[in-house]
């Protein structure tokens, strides 16, 4: 959810119009997320690409700036997001601040972006790491003008009126001015220096600088977001065409509905063409259409859609897989949507998961579903790992050498003991270490469970055992709880702890039919081959997935504990520990404790002065 979020970035904020000295026509619109501060601007920043960086730039910087300018277009924007060196040019041109008519020098830096806010900012590096770091590297000024929550509580225990704004800042001046100002302070606070505003709450002085700005017809409050357009297109082969056709008569004419889709012709070669164009591009047949408007000669869209436009809706269209003259029947998404449980990487969360929020809300919007969220759990699968040629733990890759062939470990100890060694690796939502030797434990498990099933007395009908019936139980409890939380790794670990008591018990003598039953059905995800092979070896003519037997649950009759262990103390030092019935009186269990060798030979010839009974746990003899 964080990094949907993050990945939107809203912000709200302020826009500021700057006007540019010299310049009378000319002015900067900068977004703030925070307009408190905006006494305290000490320079001005464009993005290299913004329209007016030539137009304002003095004669004597133009040739740095344009070399600036080159060099920044060379790089993506991630990569000078990623920069942590700041660069930057002067462009010898002034912006005047708004509120106070200040002077301010205006630069461009490879760390604003045209594609987010105005690609222009307003620098406060009194309160921005980015705008701090900036004006140390450049020495540019630096103006404080919020001040923290605990320096107003010092202003106003010594008893500054608050409501008074030069007093507020002449007192913070006295008293903190001269500390040293060693990073930013980027929280809220009191603004200070700030005019008619100091004294006021950073969220409250945000509202009436606005305000203020929005009375002089040079600011509004805004809210903005850090999404980028979507690009669509793909210039490959596979993929859904364009519906598009251009026309020279009637420019870019929409395929018509009926003739929709527009399919993807068959062809011998769908490599890239190394021309940029799409493959497609290369069909005369494909490319050559008629015009659905005029009638002539048009062009078709060579391009393909991203598989996301698809992807981000496939969940509506499995309920309705056989509907010819829709996408979905609405009762069909309605009963089946939204998807129970969504398991994915955690790098769809800004891709696939976010787009279809986007699709399903609009759906919603439009009335074609009832539901405004497509998921409602979100499950997130960390990496199977393996030491690769770096010497460390990475992700699987050929280009690492530490690639697994899952062939090779089928082939050796079959489908069933890998896919249960990859559910038992370790908790599936965290990262899990590969190792060689880890599937023979699983594999073992496997061939001792047929072993026991094949082998075994097997008695028809229900299980009346009692010891049987509370740990089958027990652990038919465990598992589907631990099913529930996905804690797939406890499961096949309760298989195996449950499969070594029917081992033990099988060589005592007979397991009912039902009990083994009940094991086959639980192991059956697991392990579904093995599982089937067992169920038919029971007498079952029809396997376990096709005749779908009830998933066992536990009954919590038999999980009743009848017995505990009572610990038998002498002058509360333990001396035994024996099983007893719950249901015996305090004198029953005085004597079985006074019959334990150990509790008699610690009370011999002496007399037991007081009998401590702690019930269903303890019993401590006081002798002297």
């Amino acid at each position: 959810k964080k990094m949907q979020i993050d990945w939107i970035g809203r912000s709200e904020g302020a826009e500021v119009r700057f006007a540019i000295d010299g310049h009378e026509n000319e002015s900067l619109t900068v977004f703030t997320t925070r307009p408190d501060t905006i006494y305290g601007v000490s320079y001005m920043v464009l993005a290299p690409e913004h329209e007016l960086v030539r137009h304002i730039t003095t004669p004597d910087r133009a040739e740095k700036v344009e070399a600036y300018i080159t060099r920044t277009c060379s790089r993506t924007e991630v990569e000078r997001q990623e920069q942590k060196e700041k660069t930057g040019e002067f462009t010898g041109a002034y912006a005047i601040n708004p509120v106070n008519g200040a002077k301010i020098p205006i630069w461009i830096a490879d760390y604003v972006l045209m594609g987010y806010g105005t690609g222009a900012i307003m620098a406060v590096p009194a309160h921005d790491e980015r705008d701090w770091d900036f004006a140390k590297a450049f020495n540019l000024p630096i103006k404080q003008v919020v001040m923290t929550a605990a320096q107003a509580e010092t202003l106003k225990a010594d008893g500054i009126d608050f409501s008074d704004p030069a007093a507020v800042s002449a007192a913070w001046q006295a008293k903190f001015g001269a500390d040293p100002y060693e990073k930013p302070y980027c929280e809220l606070g009191y603004m200070i220096n700030s005019e008619e505003f100091s004294g006021m709450e950073s969220n409250v002085g945000r509202k009436a600088v606005v305000e203020k700005l929005e009375k002089l017809g040079i600011g509004k409050a805004v809210v903005n977001y850090r999404l980028r357009d979507w690009l669509v297109s793909r210039q490959r082969y596979w993929g859904a065409p364009i519906p598009m056709v251009y026309c020279d008569k009637c420019g870019i004419v929409p395929v018509p509905e009926d003739q929709l889709p527009v399919l993807l012709p068959h062809v011998e070669k769908y490599q890239p063409s190394g021309t940029g164009a799409s493959p497609l591009a290369s069909l005369p047949e494909f490319v050559n259409t008629t015009c659905p408007k005029c009638g002539g000669p048009a062009k078709r869209d060579t391009d393909t859609i991203s598989q996301w436009i698809c992807s981000s809706w496939y969940f509506l269209r499995y309920p309705s897989y056989d509907c010819q003259d829709a996408a979905w029947r609405r009762e069909d998404v309605d009963f089946w949507n939204p998807v129970d449980l969504y398991v994915g990487g955690i790098e769809h969360a800004v891709l696939h998961l976010l787009y279809s929020r986007f699709y399903t809300k609009i759906f919603y919007d439009l009335g074609l579903i009832g539901f405004k969220e497509p998921f409602t759990r979100l499950f997130n699968q960390g990496m199977i790992t393996k030491v690769g040629s770096s010497g460390r733990l990475e992700k699987m890759s050929k280009s690492k050498g530490n690639v697994v062939n899952p062939d090779d470990l089928v082939k050796k100890y079959g489908t069933d003991a890998l896919r249960a060694y990859l559910l038992f690796i370790g908790p599936p939502e965290l990262d899990a270490e590969w190792n060689d030797s880890g599937i023979e434990g699983v594999y073992r498990w496997i061939r001792r469970i047929w072993t026991l099933i094949t082998e075994c007395q097997v008695t028809p009908g229900k299980e009346t055992d009692p010891e049987i019936l509370k740990t089958t139980h027990r652990f038919i409890k465990k598992i589907n709880e631990d099913l529930s939380r996905l804690h797939l790794n406890t499961v096949v670990a309760a298989l195996m702890e449950w499969s070594n008591f029917l081992i033990a018990r099988g060589a005592k003598g007979p397991i009912a039919q039902e009990t083994l039953e009940q094991y086959i059905i639980v192991m059956s995800p697991v392990a579904p081959h093995a599982a089937e092979e067992l169920w038919a070896f029971l007498g079952h003519e029809k396997g376990i997935f096709e005749s779908r037997p009830a998933w066992p649950e536990h009954n919590e009759e038999h999980l009743v504990e009848n017995d505990f262990n009572l610990v038998i103390q002498v002058n509360g030092k333990m001396r035994d520990m024996i099983r007893v019935p719950k249901d015996l009186s305090k004198e029953q269990l005085e004597e079985r404790a006074k019959a334990s060798a150990k509790v008699a030979s610690s009370v011999a010839d002496k007399t037991i002065r007081k009998v401590i009974y702690v019930p269903n746990k303890l019993m401590n003899f006081v002798v002297g």
